[in-house]
């Protein structure tokens, strides 16, 4: 069983709910957390964040996918979701995991959500699904990073992506 801090699991949220400093407060205590056991496990985590019946901002606990892929538990805690949340497993020269894929932006968007992604970097993304763009949050090495990542293998990431430019990218 996972097993994640209070912290990680529910923050109170503000007076001012949905305010986005918190979810990036939650998402990033998180992340950091499920990036060393993506790492350790070589496999993705998933879930969603969003808003308990009592009106937290909570995390739903994590679901373990496998090396390239990851499908999140429907939650019992959240009566709202807001965002879904995954890592990208641990550092492989087999994968270009420094980005969202066009399956991560497909993926929120069918279900109406935004999406935050972590990467075997230490990097955090925010996927936009109302304009389908993605953007860093913050760089290399701002969340937990893989030992054997090699910075540069997956060539010049761009601060923001659109779609249309994440799946050329891809490509």
């Amino acid at each position: 069983m996972i097993q994640m801090n209070a912290l990680a699991l529910i923050v109170a949220a503000s007076p001012a709910v949905g305010q986005p400093a918190d979810e990036e407060a939650l998402i990033r205590a998180t992340l950091n957390e499920l990036n060393v056991m993506s790492f350790a496990e070589g496999i993705e985590f998933c879930g969603y964040v969003g808003f308990t019946p009592e009106g937290r901002l909570a995390v739903s606990p994590p679901t373990r996918g496998d090396e390239s892929s990851c499908l999140a538990d429907d939650p019992d805690n959240l009566d709202l979701i807001t965002a879904s949340y995954h890592t990208h497993g641990n550092f492989s020269t087999e994968y270009s995991s420094e980005t969202p894929s066009g399956t991560d932006m497909e993926g929120d968007e069918e279900e109406g959500i935004d999406g935050w992604v972590s990467t075997p970097g230490g990097r955090l993304w925010y996927i936009d699904t109302a304009d389908m763009v993605t953007f860093q949050v913050c760089g290399i090495g701002c969340l937990a990073q893989d030992p054997e990542f090699i910075a540069g293998d997956d060539g010049l990431i761009a601060d923001e992506y659109t779609y249309d430019e994440l799946v050329e990218r891809l490509e």
